[in-house]
């Protein structure tokens, strides 16, 4: 499959309806990783993400159950169903992007899934991920879970051993990865790290003063077919294999 190529993994905790960047790093990758077998993070993005309204951000958070103190996995943390949430998400996307260009669009794929009963947060997440990724024209993107996988290790040596699992040549990974990774181990199995750095494209949104780091919902309603060119428009994928 990637003969002649240096195939390029990207591994990352699965989002409630993610940010560009998110997005750029599966456009990135050959295989994709959806990390969901790693300890739940406390004010992290796994339930909640922003969108833009007429009086600046909102936010959308997913309710939860989760006890800190037994280190609760992201696979293993189920939803609050006792709030009215999916009405309530599906409400303000609704008001807040129906004059939106492509609402019409994309909107009976998020009125689908808030029709439904939702019971792992995960489950959401990556269902959605998975939708989402459709419509930008990623569909045919390796999605893999990591607890599908068996995969072991702490926390340096499981990326490691994901990287082998799937013999990939070049690691493509968030900017932070640089604050905690051992680069000469991956090298020394033959896998380049490639770091993010992502560019925020500004693009046209609806009620005044553009804003940045929001859903990729804001994008998508906004531009449609054109979301994908625009949150990539800084770069090109053949060069992590050029340089891998």
């Amino acid at each position: 499959m990637y003969v002649g190529e240096s195939m390029v993994i990207g591994i990352l905790q699965p989002g409630y309806l993610p940010w560009l960047g998110f997005f750029e790093q599966v456009y990135q990758s050959d295989v994709f990783v959806l990390y969901d077998d790693v300890q739940y993070d406390k004010n992290g993005w796994r339930n909640r993400n922003r969108i833009k309204t007429a009086n600046g951000i909102q936010w959308l958070t997913v309710p939860v159950h989760v006890d800190f103190s037994e280190r609760s996995l992201v696979c293993t943390v189920t939803i609050d169903n006792r709030t009215p949430w999916r009405k309530k998400h599906s409400s303000s996307i609704r008001i807040n992007y129906g004059k939106a260009p492509f609402f019409g669009h994309y909107w009976p794929l998020f009125e689908e899934a808030y029709d439904r009963q939702w019971e792992m947060l995960a489950d959401l997440d990556i269902y959605f991920i998975e939708k989402l990724l459709s419509c930008l024209g990623l569909s045919g993107r390796q999605i893999v879970r990591s607890s599908t996988l068996g995969i072991e290790g702490d926390r340096h040596n499981r990326l490691l051993n994901i990287c082998r699992h799937f013999d990939a040549k070049v690691f493509y990974e968030g900017a932070s990865g640089r604050n905690y990774l051992d680069e000469q181990r991956f090298l020394s199995e033959g896998i380049a790290l490639r770091y993010q750095e992502y560019q925020h494209p500004v693009y046209r949104q609806l009620y005044g003063e553009f804003i940045p780091y929001l859903s990729i919902v804001d994008l998508l309603f906004n531009h449609g077919d054109e979301s994908l060119a625009i949150l990539t428009h800084n770069f090109k994928k053949r060069e992590l294999h050029a340089h891998g």
